[in-house]
């Protein structure tokens, strides 16, 4: 063979495409998929501004935080608003405590009721189930303010007003939390529940050490969004709620609003506060919840 022939041969081969490490051939990006990557940051970035603008202005005096033209960054760079809710005007810091005791017992409370309550609808077999399970679905219908005089006429009659009872014990019975685990037990294999009855175990033990287990994902939503709830509720500690050392967060936080002037720095500086509680437990539970969404499904 003479060198022209090699060189023609060598000219007609085709190229081989490159491959990834993997063995497989690069795959390049789709339009599509870029076109929803940067659709769903956009998206993230309009979420995250109003935080990003809290934080910022907490670090502004309270001339540059209402000065116009805006400036986004703070000039000049102050902690004086987290200095002044240190320094003991208002107890922020008591109230935080207050808010985050309440919002953990209450969480803990639902898990107990409403995973006792939603096993029992979706496994067992008793006369006027399902009629039970409509009522308490035809609660969610009902607008919560609706509750508002019954449940604090049920308060003040036990003696529990201006006490952490007054804002967990109400709200523990919760509609929402039967309804949400129920969902997630009726999904969840019979098989195995029928093996370990078989074996002699009873309702309450296959309930504790077999349903629960397999449940942990939807317990974890259920406590994160329980959690919330409490946490955020703004309109009934106020009528429960008389002293201000028992105060919960939210409401305290309106206190720092005055009647003629608003010191905004400060009242951002409270909104970052109150959020770390639940920034941290939306990171610890992110896991579980994202689980909980991608296995669970109306179903029953």
């Amino acid at each position: 063979m003479t060198a022209s022939e090699v060189t023609t041969q060598t000219r007609s081969t085709p190229e081989i495409p490159a491959k990834a490490p993997s063995g497989r051939p690069r795959k390049r990006p789709n339009r599509a998929r870029v076109l929803l990557y940067v659709a769903l940051s956009g998206i993230a970035l309009i979420i995250l501004l109003p935080l990003v603008w809290i934080v910022l202005t907490s670090f502004k005096t309270d001339f540059n935080a209402i000065n116009a033209p805006i400036n986004p960054i703070p000039n000049p760079f102050t902690t004086q608003a987290y200095q002044t809710l240190a320094s003991g005007q208002q107890p922020i810091f008591l109230w935080f405590l207050n808010s985050l005791a309440a919002a953990l017992l209450q969480s803990a409370i639902i898990l107990v009721t409403a995973s006792l309550g939603a096993y029992a609808l979706a496994r067992l077999e008793f006369r006027g189930k399902k009629i039970v399970f409509g009522a308490i679905v035809t609660t969610l219908l009902v607008p919560p303010v609706i509750f508002l005089i019954p449940n604090y006429l049920i308060v003040q009659n036990l003696g529990w007003l201006d006490t952490i009872w007054a804002i967990t014990i109400p709200g523990a019975a919760s509609a929402f939390g039967i309804f949400f685990l129920r969902q997630f037990f009726v999904g969840l294999p019979q098989e195995i529940e029928e093996a370990a009855r078989l074996d002699g175990a009873g309702d309450f033990r296959i309930f504790w050490q077999m349903v629960l287990p397999l449940a942990r994902p939807a317990l974890a939503t259920l406590a994160v969004l329980s959690f919330l709830n409490n946490w955020n509720d703004f309109l009934w500690p106020i009528y429960v709620l008389l002293s201000p050392e028992h105060e919960t967060l939210q409401p305290g936080l309106a206190v720092l609003q005055g009647a003629y002037a608003t010191h905004f720095s400060i009242v951002m500086a409270g909104a970052i506060i109150a959020s770390i509680p639940v920034l941290i437990l939306f990171t610890i539970a992110q896991r579980q919840i994202v689980e909980s969404v991608a296995s669970s499904g109306v179903k029953g």
